[in-house]
């Protein structure tokens, strides 16, 4: 991986979970004094659901795990990227109706393929 971690987003309402997910890497890049260290793709919609990938860079959530210390830990998920996602539907979920996280190449090399 190039230092980028890929997350699959799916979503019922793009407008609403697109300004949730950057209003709170916003903030994120401000408390860790970052900048410009995520991106997002527009929407595809498909089947009712909007799909789109955010980017992010590993050092913004270096920077949270430093931050946080023990209680990044303390997240679901097994490894940094998993823990990250637990993090950010935490505190995106009550801004945002339904929407879905995923590791992007998690999905691309799944043995069933995309569910």
């Amino acid at each position: 991986m190039d230092g980028r971690i890929n997350i699959n987003v799916s979503a019922i309402d793009y407008d609403k979970t697109s300004k949730a997910l950057t209003q709170q890497l916003i903030l994120l890049e401000e408390m860790v004094h970052s900048n410009d260290d995520f991106v997002m793709t527009d929407s595809e919609f498909a089947f009712g659901w909007h799909f789109f990938v955010l980017s992010i860079n590993k050092s913004l959530v270096e920077k949270l795990v430093e931050m946080m210390g023990p209680d990044f830990n303390k997240l679901k998920g097994k490894g940094t990227e998993k823990k990250f996602l637990t993090w950010l539907t935490n505190n995106v979920e009550s801004k945002s109706p339904r929407f879905k996280l995923a590791i992007k190449e998690e999905m691309e090399s799944s043995k069933f393929g995309i569910f």
